[in-house]
C-alpha cells in the first residue's frame, strides 16, 4: 500500500520564516559563546514604555479578563485604535470596522484568507517581507513579483504594475514604509498608484506597521486617504510591535469594509479567538497615550540609519541607498559575488551571509529571503555600539574581496 504524504502540500510548502532563522542560527552562537553582532531581527532595542508594561500588570488583577472576551477584540480597543488611526494617518473608520489580532502576520494571513479563492493573483513588489508569499500561498493565492531595485528607490512604477496585471490579478499588496528595504512612497505617487488600483476595481492591502518611523523629508501617507474613493476595498493591517517596541506582545489589527472585517472575524473566532487580554490592555495604553516614545526611537534610529549608510558605502563593491523609512538598510552586494574571501568564494548573497556569519561572526539576512538576491538586509535596530562594531567586522572583511 503506497504511504500517504505525512505532512499536508499545503503546509509542507511553507518556508520557514528566514529573519527568524538568522536571528535563531545567531542566538545559538551567541550561545555557544561566539561574540555574535544579529543585524537580522526587525525589532527596536527598546523597552516596552513603562506606562504600558504597568497597564497590562494592573490588567493582571481584573477577573474580566480572567475570561473570554469578543472574539474581535475589546471594544475598548477598537474604539481607541479606531481614534487612533484619525489622529495619526487621517483616516475615519468606525469601531466595527477594525478586528484585532494576534500580532500582525495574523493580520496579513487573514485579510488574504478573506479576500482571495484558489487562484486569485496579488502583485507582490519586490524586495518583499518574507511572509507576505506565504500567506498568501496559504490562502490560495498566486503572487505575482514586481521587481525593483535600488535605481528606483525600491519604489514600483505604475507602469511596472500595469505591465503585471491579468485578468486574474485581484489584490495589490501596498508597503510604505517598507520593510526590508526602507522605502517611503511619496503622497503624489501613493495617489497615483491608489488610482490606478481604483480604475482596475482591484482591492488593496497595506501594511502601515512603520507608519512613524520616516526620515528626513519623507512623509507616510495612508492610501485610503489618498484615495477616498477606493476605501471600499481597501484592507489596512498595523500594530503597535514596531512604534511602541511591543513585538513579543502580539497585538495587531485589520480595518477594512464591515463585510470583510466580519468574515476575517468569523475566521478568528474559530481559528483563535480572542487575543490575550492582558497584552490588549498594554495595546490600549500604548495607542490612546502620546508619541513620545516613538519620537525617541525614531531620533536614535535616525541616526543609526545614517551611520550604517555611511559606513556601508564605505565598503569596495557594496552600494547603499538611504533608507527613508522604517529600520533596514538594503545594501547591493552584486559586485561581491564570485570574489575569493578567506579561500571561499561565494555566488550568492546566502552564500555571502553565511560566509560573513562565520568569519566575521555578524549575522544578516540575504536577499533570497526577499525575493532579490544580490542584496543584503541589516536591521539597525541595535545598540550604536554594536552597530559601530558589526558594521566595522564587515568593513575589515569585505576589504579582503579579491
Amino acid at each position: 500500500m503506497t504511504e500517504r504524504p505525512r505532512i499536508s502540500a499545503r503546509i509542507g510548502g511553507i518556508s520557514e520564516s528566514a529573519t527568524l532563522a538568522v536571528d535563531a542560527k545567531a542566538k545559538s552562537m551567541m550561545a555557544a559563546g561566539r561574540p555574535v553582532i544579529g543585524f537580522g531581527a526587525g525589532e527596536p532595542d527598546f523597552p516596552t514604555p513603562e506606562y504600558i508594561v504597568e497597564a497590562a500588570a494592573n490588567a493582571c488583577h481584573e477577573p474580566r479578563f480572567h475570561r473570554y472576551t469578543p472574539a474581535g477584540g475589546l471594544p475598548e480597543l477598537k474604539e481607541a485604535i479606531a481614534e487612533k488611526t484619525l489622529r495619526d494617518s487621517g483616516y475615519r473608520v468606525d469601531p466595527g470596522q477594525v478586528l484585532v489580532t494576534n500580532g500582525g502576520k495574523q493580520a496579513v494571513y487573514e485579510a488574504f484568507a478573506t479576500l482571495l479563492d484558489p487562484g486569485d493573483e496579488v502583485l507582490v513588489i519586490a524586495p518583499y517581507w518574507t511572509t507576505y508569499p506565504e500567506s498568501i500561498k496559504l490562502a490560495g493565492g498566486v503572487p505575482v513579483y514586481v521587481v525593483t531595485d535600488e535605481s528606483t528607490g525600491y519604489r514600483a512604477s505604475v507602469a511596472q504594475l500595469e505591465a503585471a496585471r491579468t485578468d486574474r490579478t485581484k489584490v495589490l499588496l501596498f508597503v510604505s514604509p517598507s520593510n526590508p528595504t526602507g522605502a517611503v512612497y511619496p503622497p503624489a505617487q501613493v495617489r497615483e498608484i491608489g488610482q490606478w488600483a481604483r480604475d482596475n476595481g482591484l482591492w488593496v492591502l497595506t501594511d502601515e506597521i512603520y507608519e512613524h518611523l520616516v526620515y528626513g523629508d519623507a512623509r507616510f501617507s495612508s492610501i485610503p486617504v489618498e484615495v477616498p474613493e477606493l476605501a471600499d476595498r481597501t484592507v489596512v493591517v498595523n500594530g503597535v510591535a514596531k512604534t511602541f517596541a511591543m513585538t513579543g506582545w502580539r497585538v495587531g489589527w485589520i480595518i477594512g469594509p464591515n463585510d470583510v472585517v466580519k468574515a476575517a472575524g468569523n475566521l478568528q473566532s474559530h481559528a483563535t479567538s480572542n487575543v490575550a487580554n492582558v497584552s490588549q490592555a498594554a495595546a490600549l495604553a500604548a495607542v490612546s497615550g502620546d508619541l513620545s516614545a516613538v519620537d525617541e526611537m525614531r531620533t536614535a534610529f535616525d541616526r543609526r540609519r545614517r551611520a550604517i549608510v555611511r559606513m556601508l558605502n564605505e565598503i569596495p563593491g557594496v552600494l547603499c541607498p538611504e533608507p527613508e523609512g522604517a529600520f533596514y538598510a538594503y545594501p547591493s552586494v552584486k559586485e561581491l559575488l564570485g570574489r575569493e574571501i578567506r579561500g571561499q568564494r561565494p555566488r550568492s548573497s546566502s552564500e555571502l551571509a553565511e560566509v560573513i556569519l562565520e568569519e566575521a561572526e555578524v549575522a544578516v539576512v540575504p536577499g533570497e529571503a526577499f525575493g532579490t538576491p544580490g542584496y543584503l538586509r541589516m536591521s539597525y535596530a541595535l545598540g550604536d555600539n554594536n552597530l559601530a562594531e558589526g558594521v566595522g567586522r564587515l568593513q575589515k572583511l569585505l576589504a579582503e574581496a579579491q
